[in-house]
């Protein structure tokens, strides 16, 4: 199985500077193969100026969230039906972002897994200890608790999704978790998707949490670690191109 090596450009761009980052990845890429799989996840109105910049390339787009609602009266809300419009392969689910700033329960997180399995689209969905949980000994217990409400909600589509541990206290501030320690927190994961689901090697499980170019080699080589859900460093091509190297 390829790593995959997912943006997620966060609340940043512009239809120029956009441009600008995408034409630098391709031309980076030169027409060749990529040593891992990738893809690009942007803000929901920049998606329509990604599949026509990606169309027939290696790197795929997504969306940074999806709605828990088919349709309706959900002002501000963009369904799954409507990133499918746009060819999205994949949707970031329960970023630690929306957990924290938007309330957003376990439960919510998985029915958006739902949701964007339904209509073929691929869920990355993020699990992730704070600080303090970290110190008092939780993480096991957080992230498994985390990852068990989808798991229970997409059932038998569990070899599905896409899994991105993020530690929270890693996320924008510059501190990675040790490759060791991504390394035993993926190996729970992995071993719960393995009670969960009978091809449990199908899942890509990512370490998110300041990856970059310098240190993105180390954390990807540990057995568990099946690419990287990178910020930051997504804003800037040769960053961005050096991590999928360094996937290899």
């Amino acid at each position: 199985m390829k790593k995959l090596i997912a943006g997620n450009w966060k609340m940043n761009g512009s239809l120029a500077a956009n441009e600008a980052l995408v034409r630098a990845m391709l031309h980076g890429l030169k027409g060749a193969a990529p040593a891992a799989d990738m893809a690009l996840c942007a803000p929901a109105p920049y998606l329509a100026q990604l599949q026509a910049l990606l169309l027939g390339s290696p790197i795929a787009w997504g969306a940074q969230d999806v709605s828990a609602h088919e349709q309706g009266a959900y002002t501000g809300e963009v369904s799954a039906a409507m990133l499918r419009d746009f060819a999205c392969r994949y949707a970031i689910v329960g970023h630690s972002e929306r957990r924290q700033y938007h309330g957003e329960t376990d439960v919510l997180v998985a029915t958006k897994a739902q949701r964007a399995l339904a209509l073929g689209i691929t869920p990355i969905v993020c699990v992730g200890e704070t600080l303090a949980e970290r110190e008092a000994d939780q993480t096991e217990a957080v992230v498994k608790r985390q990852l068990a409400a989808v798991i229970h909600a997409v059932a038998h589509c569990t070899s599905e999704i896409v899994v991105a541990y993020e530690p929270v206290w890693a996320i924008g501030t510059g501190k990675t978790a040790t490759p060791e320690m991504a390394q035993q927190v993926h190996a729970v994961l992995r071993a719960q998707l393995a009670a969960a689901t009978q091809h449990p090697e199908r899942v890509h499980i990512l370490y998110g949490g300041s990856m970059n170019a310098a240190n993105a080699a180390s954390l990807l080589a540990q057995p568990d670690i099946d690419g990287g859900l990178i910020g930051g460093a997504s804003l800037k091509a040769a960053d961005f191109l050096q991590i999928v190297a360094a996937a290899q």
